[in-house]
């Protein structure tokens, strides 16, 4: 980190603390905790994972119909930041707030998880946003995947801590229930995420912006629609977009729904949480190890390798029978999720305006959120019609293949 300025290398460590919401709370812990909790309450294994993804459809939803509006109005002077503290305090509060939910209360469990979502996903877009404030151009695919690499280190300490504490629970080597000892891993979650926000809080500022004006509402909403009007113009922008709707639909879905897929599958929790460790430990340096390749092979070829890596998964899903190949699957996702979500955001970046970087990045949140919602119900649905989750995850490989074909059309910047 010692070629990093004291800004990149802050931006960078809100991934390290943010990350651990994404494996603690997204994909390990609490997904197991919703559903040995809907289990006991009488819900089938089917319908409680169907459950999980209308949830996610839902939060997605709604941010994806904010985000526009409030980055719009954010890329005004001083108000980046504002709305940014706004998500983290909504996200950090609820995902501390679900260790005082009774575990019996599946469904108010799905509520909180539901705002804590918001919370994470809103100060993403502004923390996104401020990557265009922290770095040149010629540094954003370099910066932006050491985030992702970090964010995949960083999550592993608490993960582990919390892995330790859940099971010496379960072992009765504490005097704790395996429920208790869940729900301290949603407190560690929420405090490690607060303390590494502080760097950015201290150190990165906005300054890239448009100065304050009269009605800063009603004159967001003016630029909001002379920004749609704008994306229609720029063919590459358009396009990629277009592309990123679809291809990362199916990454997120994966990502947020892995865990209840293995439980569906009859893998044991200890097990599923092993995989999601080792995931996180590989997707490091595969993360920082596109960085380095798209500066020999440019961003969007290996954006392409990262969809193909993501189609094979998909494929090898519906085949598959034992721990042995949910291992295989994992490792197979964790040498492309980094890459992808990362090559992706500072594709865009170089893309976009800088002075208007946080609307544009509202666009990129609302193309990425609605694609949200698409996925989980697709593989909702899919599961219960079929009464198999392999088949709802099989049935995302469409999703890439629509999203490899647009990105082939995108031409690469002119930067």
């Amino acid at each position: 980190m010692k070629r990093f300025s004291k800004e990149e290398t802050s931006w960078v460590f809100y991934d390290w603390g943010s990350s651990a919401y994404s494996i603690i709370i997204s994909t390990a812990v609490f997904p197991i905790f919703y559903k040995n909790a809907a289990t006991n309450a009488g819900v089938s294994s089917a319908n409680s994972t169907a459950y999980l993804g209308y949830t996610i459809a839902i939060a997605t939803f709604i941010l994806a119909l904010l985000g526009p509006i409030l980055g719009t109005i954010a890329d005004y002077q001083g108000y980046k930041k504002r709305f940014f503290s706004f998500f983290f305090v909504l996200g950090t509060g609820f995902t501390g707030i679900l260790a005082f939910i009774p575990a019996e209360h599946w469904f108010l469990l799905l509520a909180c998880y539901t705002l804590a979502t918001i919370g994470f996903s809103g100060a993403n877009i502004f923390y996104d946003a401020f990557l265009v404030d922290v770095t040149l151009e010629s540094r954003m695919n370099r910066v932006s995947t050491r985030g992702f690499g970090l964010g995949y280190i960083g999550s592993t300490i608490p993960f582990i801590l919390s892995i330790a504490i859940i099971f010496l629970a379960q072992n009765e080597f504490l005097p704790i229930s395996a429920i208790l000892a869940s729900k301290i891993a949603f407190v560690i979650t929420a405090v490690w995420w607060g303390i590494f926000a502080i760097p950015l809080f201290k150190y990165v500022h906005q300054r890239y912006y448009i100065q304050r004006e009269p009605n800063p509402v009603f004159n967001s909403f003016k630029r909001l629609l002379s920004t749609l009007s704008e994306i229609r113009k720029h063919r590459a922008l358009f396009l990629f977009l277009l592309a990123y709707f679809f291809y990362i639909d199916g990454v997120g879905t994966i990502i947020t729904m892995s865990t209840a897929y293995g439980t569906d599958l009859g893998i044991s929790s200890t097990n599923l949480l092993i995989v999601l460790l080792v995931t996180q430990v590989v997707a490091a340096p595969f993360a920082i190890l596109y960085g380095k390749l798209s500066e020999t092979f440019t961003g969007k070829k290996m954006l392409y390798v990262g969809i193909i890596v993501y189609m094979i998964v998909c494929i090898y899903a519906y085949f598959l029978e034992s721990t042995l190949d949910f291992w295989i699957l994992a490792m197979l996702v964790a040498t492309s999720q980094g890459g992808i979500q990362a090559l992706s955001r500072s594709y865009f970046a170089k893309l976009i305006p800088k002075e208007k970087a946080n609307e544009f990045f509202g666009f990129y949140n609302i193309f990425g959120k609605f694609a949200s919602i698409m996925g989980p119900l697709l593989v909702g649905m899919t599961a219960q019609i079929t009464g198999n989750s392999s088949s709802g995850v099989f049935s995302l490989v469409i999703l890439f293949i629509i999203g490899l074909f647009i990105l082939m059309k995108v031409p690469e910047p002119k930067g």
